[in-house]
Formats: structure tokens, sequence, C-alpha cells
């Protein structure tokens, strides 16, 4: 019984703490391998215009990633046909090699920052990219295939005034 009451406690925290979050999907990466076109989108119908919100990329790797960062694209579609289009990088490990992000397995989910206090000021649908942008030191041409990204996904918090 008391099983029970430990699991029922642990959803009612985990529900509780993903209260403002407004979308979140991740999309599966085929065979861990995120060829270097491949471009991963995500449509979010937003209707909320007065909110401010932060934006997340979620990565999930698997032992095979073989790098300590990561280099992303990410684009997003207005509603109004204006595009922005950032090129960022992440830490994927730290100092001594070793995955950061959550999980008790061999995979690791990262939620990376991407944009913070945003305003979706026109309601409509919004198309975020995510393509993979890696390249190997000294060589100009991107990796073709990134190993060990299982899943891409996009997480949207609604930012709430916590006085």
């Amino acid at each position: 019984m008391n099983k029970i009451y430990f699991f029922i406690s642990i959803l009612f925290l985990m529900n509780s703490c993903s209260n403002n979050t407004i979308y979140s999907k991740f999309k599966s990466i085929e065979n861990s391998k995120w060829n270097k076109d491949s471009i991963i989108s995500f449509n979010i119908d937003i209707k909320d215009t007065l909110s401010n919100n932060s934006i997340f990329i979620n990565l999930r790797n698997n032992k095979d990633y073989e790098f300590n960062n990561i280099f992303l694209i990410v684009g997003i579609d207005y509603p109004n046909n204006t595009k922005i289009i950032d090129t960022l990088e992440y830490k994927m490990t730290d100092d001594r090699g070793v995955f950061l992000g959550t999980g008790f397995t061999d995979v690791k989910e990262n939620k990376l920052e991407f944009k913070e206090n945003i305003n979706f000021s026109i309601a409509g649908v919004y198309k975020f990219n995510v393509q993979q942008a890696m390249r190997k030191n000294g060589i100009e041409e991107g990796v073709e295939y990134l190993n060990g990204i299982i899943d891409v996904g996009i997480q949207i918090e609604r930012i709430t005034d916590t006085n």
C-alpha cells in the first residue's frame, strides 16, 4: 500500500512541476543517425498572445554520441512569414566527458534553453525547425550522419509571475 502512495505522490509532483508547459513533443531520429540535411519540424498553433514564454530544445542521446558539444541551426517561421534563424552551441558532456542531462540508463535527456521571455505577439501556427550542424575539427564538410541522437523535441513553457 505504501508503494501506491509513493507512486501517486511522484505523479502528483511531476504534474505540478509541468503545469506551465504549453507544448512538449519529441520526434524520433531514424536509427539514431541524424543526417545533416534532415530538418526536424514542429508546427505549433499559438493562441495566447499575452503571456511570456521560454522555449527549449530537448535532445535525447545515447552512448553512441561522440562529441562533447552540439551545434544546432534552429529557426522559427512566424504566421506572418517572418523568419528567424539561430546557430546554437550546447555542451553535451562535463569536463571529464560524462554526459550531461537526466536519465538513469545510457539514454540522457537534455533540456537546452533556446529563447527566454519571448512573447508570441501574433496568433497562429509557428513552425520550429531544428537541424544538426556538427563538424569535426579541421574538416569544413559537416558530419553527414550524427550518431547517438535518439529524439529531438520542442518544449514551450509559460513564464508565471512568482511575486
